[in-house]
């Protein structure tokens, strides 16, 4: 995955669900990474969304000023 970076990090996973979600419709290729550990029933880890590195900066300004949580 070296050609792309993550945008956004969060321990729930439909929140990385929409994130993904709203980049998509916007035309940006974007996927999620589970980085959490299903074998235990601690939360543990983080799910990335990860875009091309020729989407980030638009993608950043997206997740940045579009999207909130609270």
């Amino acid at each position: 995955m070296k050609d792309w970076s993550i945008v956004y990090k969060t321990s729930i996973l439909s929140r990385a669900e929409i994130v993904r979600s709203i980049l998509q419709d916007r035309g940006l290729e974007a996927i999620i990474m589970n980085k959490k550990d299903s074998t235990i029933h601690i939360s543990h880890g983080l799910i990335e969304v990860l875009v091309p590195n020729d989407h980030l900066l638009k993608a950043l300004k997206i997740v940045n000023d579009e999207l909130s949580f609270e």
